[in-house]
């Protein structure tokens, strides 16, 4: 069984056929698909799922923690089921290619007191943009 699904299984989240699918395309490392891809690849193994119940399925998995919502730039939504490992995003500037990266370091620590302008800063996202070697060449 998937991580995505155990941990899903483990919030006692109900298993329909849908659910599981739209879980089991989730699955992965680097995986940041758009709601659409999702539901392409969720509609190749069970044709009858709709549009709209991929939209709502992933927005309970959003609202349960359990998958993040990435915008990288002003392209759609993508999916991250990896959401209980804090990392970061490498993009590809042009063909918007996403992979998970987990710098050393302590992002928080690099933002000086007096740049922090008195908030109590609990989360960071950085994202990193660049050329894949794919778009290099």
């Amino acid at each position: 069984m998937s991580d995505l699904l155990e941990r899903l299984r483990g919030r006692g989240w109900r298993m329909t056929a849908q659910r599981r699918v739209v879980a089991e395309v989730l699955e992965g490392d680097h995986v940041h698909l758009t709601a659409d891809e999702v539901h392409a690849r969720a509609a190749a193994k069970l044709p009858e799922i709709s549009r709209a119940t991929v939209y709502n399925t992933l927005g309970e998995m959003v609202s349960l923690g359990e998958v993040v919502e990435v915008t990288t730039d002003k392209r759609a939504k993508r999916y991250d089921p990896n959401a209980h490992r804090p990392h970061h995003h490498l993009v590809c500037a042009r063909c918007g290619a996403i992979k998970d990266v987990h710098p050393t370091g302590d992002p928080l620590a690099d933002l000086p007191a007096d740049e922090r302008f008195g908030f109590t800063v609990s989360d960071v996202e950085v994202t990193y943009r660049g050329l894949c070697p794919g778009c290099s060449a």
